[in-house]
């Protein structure tokens, strides 16, 4: 089975002389979910525009489930579906219009096509909003409508920049729940997103992009794994000592209730437990303070620098 995505050598340099993109090399197995990271400027958009067609390359080779975008654009964009992060439908359009539209441009029946918008639209939870122009739908709809219309026509690379923008917490969390579901299905999915929550939650590996390069590429898991130091919030069911202090570990005293603790890698989390216990305190909960990802994602920019 070819790979989903295989970039090799990706360089842009844009008429005024900025180089966007510094040889970037990258690999997506199919089926997976994977997160391409990056703050704002890094060359994430610009690698999105260069595999769409959008932008073109100044070097390199893209391929797109196998197929060269240089030899056969419009066979590797059947296998591509995109969801930017601007809107771009027409906003006096009904959904279901958009949608059938959409159908029509990759050669879909028109049967086909409403069999697929009625499963999109259930599953994004705009089946009541089929016959509503686009224009009257919140933006969180926009951006479960941007979804359902890259969907039409099955791709089995899907590329979603930043879809959660604008989305409230409980939409986002159904959005995750049939995301998930058809990668499972086999789908595979390329996610950017400032919510790095949202890449630790759904992604099985990972590249983060600064200046241009790739400057890891890895699993979450594997990643997660180079994290030094964590810190946890404790809550207690007593009131805490005004003095609280347990051998080897770095505590601190939020309020009357609340502890903050940084486990270096090594540490054992039931020791410290017991400690607490001996010193008449329970702890009722425990929570990261941060982000894990987001601890390890602000390091590896601040090595890279």
């Amino acid at each position: 089975m070819p790979h989903a995505l295989e970039i090799r050598g990706l360089e842009k340099v844009y008429a005024n002389g900025l180089q966007a993109l510094k040889g970037i090399d990258l690999t997506v197995e199919s089926g997976d979910f994977f997160a391409l990271l990056g703050p704002n400027g890094a060359g994430k958009s610009t690698t999105i525009g260069v595999i769409c067609s959008l932008v073109n390359k100044t070097a390199g080779t893209v391929r797109v489930d196998g197929v060269d975008i240089d030899e056969d654009f419009p066979r590797a964009k059947r296998h591509l579906g995109v969801v930017p992060q601007e809107f771009n439908f027409n906003v006096f359009e009904s959904v279901e219009d958009i949608l059938i539209h959409q159908a029509g441009y990759y050669g879909i029946p028109l049967s086909t096509a409403r069999q697929r918008i009625d499963i999109y639209l259930a599953k994004l939870g705009l089946t009541d909003k089929k016959r509503t122009r686009a224009r009257m739908l919140s933006g969180g709809m926009k951006r479960r409508l941007m979804i359902a219309r890259a969907l039409m026509h099955e791709p089995r690379v899907l590329i979603l920049d930043e879809p959660t923008a604008g989305v409230d917490i409980e939409m986002r969390r159904s959005m995750y729940d049939f995301l998930r579901e058809i990668n499972a299905a086999g789908t595979t999915i390329i996610l950017t997103t400032h919510y790095l929550e949202e890449a630790e939650s759904l992604c099985k590996n990972i590249a983060i992009i600064n200046h241009g390069k790739i400057i890891t590429n890895t699993s979450i898991k594997n990643l997660l794994r180079e994290l030094h130091r964590e810190t946890f919030i404790l809550d207690a069911r007593e009131c805490l000592p005004a003095k609280l202090e347990v051998a080897g570990f770095q505590l601190q005293r939020v309020d009357d209730f609340c502890l903050e603790a940084q486990i270096e890698q090594g540490q054992d989390l039931a020791q410290l437990m017991s400690h607490l216990h001996e010193q008449g305190v329970t702890i009722l909960s425990m929570r990261n303070r941060e982000n894990r990802l987001e601890q390890m994602f602000v390091s590896l920019l601040e090595q890279a620098s």
